[in-house]
């Protein structure tokens, strides 16, 4: 891969995924969403990689759009911008693995929106999350206002939206956008962590898992059910189910294989 704004490396079945504009704060713009679709690519086409960190080291996670990027462009650029945020953001949303958000810092803007489309997310202490865009006579249009409101409500939604205010890693543990608040220096092991514990999953099994609770965000409850009860006879069919069951009987790790 030929990244531009991230840094990309793997460890242990992870791959770890890492802003790096630190000049303008990991600021959002078209490189930086073309590096993400780089990754997603890689990522999916790894079978060596069985889950993502995303991260953007222990200072700043991303603080949002680039305005520098934003004041060249024109309104059709701007909308060919968001268009292709959409897509991307969606590709990252439905990776066929986890992704996990190691977030320290700051996570504002087009940051936090990337940090949504994460399966977990965990914080370092002292880390500011918001969406200030109202402040600049903006609003979140690379999904902000749907995923936000899916995960925290539309109170808190629209409180944080409609009035820019940010909001500290304890409220966001609170209202349940991040799962854990961790030291600082812990932030990655502890995204590690729980990446491995992922990662020593069934593969099918987990890519399904991951598809049903998407579905449960976007979709209604009978067609979701459906897509579980198709599925779930499907896995009765893999040679991980065998496995996963015997090594219950047997009291011993299992080993699974992906088929």
């Amino acid at each position: 891969m030929d990244l531009k704004t991230m840094l990309y490396e793997k460890a242990d079945g992870v791959a770890i995924a890492t802003f790096n504009r630190p000049k303008v704060m990991n600021a959002i713009d078209s490189d930086v969403t073309d590096d993400l679709a780089e990754i997603v690519k890689a990522v999916n086409s790894d079978d060596e990689v069985k889950a993502l960190v995303l991260t953007g080291g222990p200072k700043v996670f991303a603080a949002g759009g680039d305005i520098n990027f934003m004041l060249t462009v024109t309104p059709a650029d701007i909308e060919k911008f968001i268009d292709n945020s959409h897509k991307i953001f969606f590709d990252i949303e439905r990776l066929e693995k986890p992704v996990i958000a190691a977030i320290a810092g700051l996570a504002f803007g087009g940051g936090l929106e990337i940090a949504l489309l994460c399966d977990i997310r965990i914080a370092a202490e002292g880390t500011m999350m918001g969406l200030p865009e109202s402040n600049l006579g903006l609003f979140p249009a690379a999904g902000g206002t749907q995923r936000l409101t899916r995960v925290v409500g539309p109170a808190w939604a629209k409180y944080m939206i409609m009035t820019g205010n940010p909001i500290d890693a304890n409220k966001a543990l609170d209202l349940g956008l991040v799962t854990q608040v961790v030291p600082a220096d812990a932030l990655l092991d502890e995204a590690m962590k729980i990446a491995k514990k992922l990662a020593s999953k069934a593969p099918i099994t987990a890519k399904i898992t991951k598809q049903s609770l998407n579905n449960a965000m976007y979709y209604d409850m009978q067609s979701s059910l459906l897509f579980d009860q198709k599925s779930f006879a499907f896995i009765f069919a893999t040679e991980d189910h065998t496995e996963g069951m015997k090594a219950f009987v047997e009291k011993r790790k299992p080993e699974f294989k992906g088929k």
